[in-house]
């Protein structure tokens, strides 16, 4: 059969279930590998895929492997053209697609590290944890006034139309659900909205069962997961970095 992509996902709560949704709304063949993230030492055979063992990455059809998000999501989208999801380079909705992307990435990912640190924590002492949440609550605060804002310009992230920007907001944004200092609903009414839309979406609602390791119909075209192991040997027994499917 022809080798198609794999998209390795990390659970729980990995970034990689925007790659989940980019590629559901791409409606292109794909399958899935999970990586337990909290499990340690990850698999070995992994590191083949991604040496600095982060997911997500995407094993592309000729053998190699992509990592980081926003790498991953401009391939898909880059693929995805006709149905919106991206832009031809060059174009001025290609240059806002990559400008709200490259936020969400850098900035809006970033602003929640120092909550995530002083959550899992939870042996420091009380000082150092008040110093990381209040840099957090700061930093978290201003992304989601960031994003507030472009919502109110426009009804998609980049524009007219969703395109892999929304979906990875789909993944990132909950996170702001976690923490009971934002009221999503009172002070960030349009990002409220924008993520219960994104929730109703059946493509969301698959990356979301995925996840949970429960039963999931897809409304793309995933052919379902892939046993790390099994990828591995298979690569090793082609003697190529190829992927049957």
């Amino acid at each position: 059969m022809h080798p198609v992509p794999v998209l390795f996902y990390g659970v729980p709560q990995g970034c990689s279930f925007g790659s989940i949704v980019a590629l559901e709304w791409l409606g292109q063949p794909y399958r899935l590998c999970r990586i337990e993230m909290l499990d340690h030492p990850w698999p070995a055979a992994y590191a083949a895929i991604n040496p600095l063992n982060q997911t997500p990455a995407l094993l592309l059809e000729e053998g190699e492997a992509l990592s980081e998000s926003l790498a991953i999501l401009l391939n898909i989208g880059t693929r995805g053209i006709a149905r919106g999801l991206g832009f031809y380079q060059g174009t001025p909705e290609a240059d806002r697609l990559n400008e709200v992307l490259a936020y969400l990435n850098s900035d809006f990912f970033a602003a929640f590290g120092p909550l995530w640190a002083a959550y899992e924590m939870q042996d420091a002492d009380e000082a150092t944890r008040a110093v990381l949440q209040r840099i957090g609550n700061a930093g978290v605060a201003k992304a989601l006034a960031h994003v507030e804002a472009l919502l109110g310009r426009r009804p998609w992230l980049a524009g007219a139309q969703r395109t892999v920007a929304d979906a990875y907001f789909a993944g990132v944004a909950r996170w702001a659900e976690y923490f009971p200092q934002f009221d999503l609903a009172l002070d960030y009414p349009n990002l409220r909205h924008h993520l219960d839309r994104l929730r109703a979406d059946p493509a969301v609602q698959f990356a979301m069962a995925i996840e949970a390791g429960e039963p999931a119909t897809s409304s793309g075209r995933c052919l379902g997961h892939v046993m790390l192991d099994a990828l591995h040997e298979q690569r090793a027994r082609l003697g190529r970095e190829g992927v049957p499917a």
